[in-house]
């Protein structure tokens, strides 16, 4: 019941935002969308980011989680770290927190350092990056060298979690629960089977991830 609470009142802020044209259209032509690698790679994460009060851009955030292809789930150390692109994300108010749901695949080499770690960062790209985003999801870190062959450069938050410079908005979140999701909690055929199809490819059925949300920040 709590998961379908949560559901409900991220599906509520997500449609509160088709009611807010202008700030959608701000989000779609916003300036950070011109970022490129020559004006970030050798600027700081204070240059680059300031820190903003997540109620005050919760429509903008809720707008960039229905993007494709543009939000990268990224935890680990400065030393040691793993991202990956996030398919299917939301945010909501849950046990009163601002929080924001991810469902991630049971074998996903990220899913390991949030656990390690008890917190993770969700960066946004504009389009220019896709390609660079979408290559987080073609190959695993745990079998490859994929974090330093990105051309993103990743930089450390004051919190010490790991995002991109390339990004123009991030959000850090303190883990708060992990459950595993249950195929006859589903009423449709088709969910069933995606849950289903999962199993048979992990060996274990795909976890909810919800994260408090601890600080919002923003492109200068």
């Amino acid at each position: 019941m709590k998961k379908v609470i949560f559901l409900l009142c991220a599906c509520a802020m997500l449609a509160s935002c088709n009611n807010a044209p202008q700030k959608q259209a701000a989000a779609q032509t916003n300036p950070l969308n011109n970022v490129t690698d020559m004006n970030v790679k050798d600027k700081s994460f204070d240059e680059l980011f300031t820190k903003v009060d997540s109620a005050e851009i919760v429509q903008t955030l809720a707008q960039l989680m229905v993007a494709e292809d543009h939000t990268v789930i990224t935890a680990g150390t400065e030393s040691k770290f793993n991202s990956m692109p996030a398919s299917w994300e939301a945010m909501g108010r849950y046990f009163r927190q601002p929080t924001t749901f991810c469902l991630l695949g049971a074998n996903r080499y990220t899913l390991e350092f949030i656990k390690q770690q008890q917190s993770y960062t969700m960066s946004f790209f504009p389009k220019q990056y896709t390609a660079d985003v979408m290559d987080f999801g073609r190959r695993s870190g745990r079998d490859t060298d994929k974090m330093s062959e990105t051309r993103l450069t990743h930089v450390q938050t004051p919190s010490a979690n790991i995002t991109y410079k390339q990004a123009y908005a991030v959000i850090e979140c303190r883990l708060f629960e992990i459950t595993t999701v249950n195929p006859s909690d589903f009423y449709t055929a088709d969910g069933k089977k995606f849950v289903e199809d999962a199993l048979n490819e992990a060996n274990d059925y795909h976890k909810l991830v919800f994260g408090t949300i601890t600080n919002v920040w923003v492109k200068k």
